[in-house]
């Protein structure tokens, strides 16, 4: 089963469609077992889906300042996760 590190490692590659099924499965897996890591994983969708409507429109002071705070709590699951 995958480490709480190898998720933050593949997160990005997991948004984006870029892994393997058997990847995903175990992804899924160890999102299933661990509350921190599908939090993680559900601030990083903010933060993708952020990075993606910059693109398209430009978000207003309240977003902006939400999803802020979102990826600086993404950081810092992180952050504990390497200690």
């Amino acid at each position: 089963m995958l480490r709480c590190r190898e998720i933050s490692e593949q997160a990005s590659d997991h948004i984006d469609g870029r892994l393997s099924a058997g990847a995903r499965m175990q992804m899924a897996m160890h999102l299933l077992m661990c509350g921190r890591c599908r939090s993680f994983m559900r601030q990083m969708r903010l933060t993708v889906a952020a990075l993606r409507a910059r693109d398209e429109e430009s978000l207003s002071a309240g977003r902006a300042a939400e999803l802020a705070s979102a990826a600086m709590v993404a950081s810092r699951i992180s952050d504990e996760k390497e200690d």
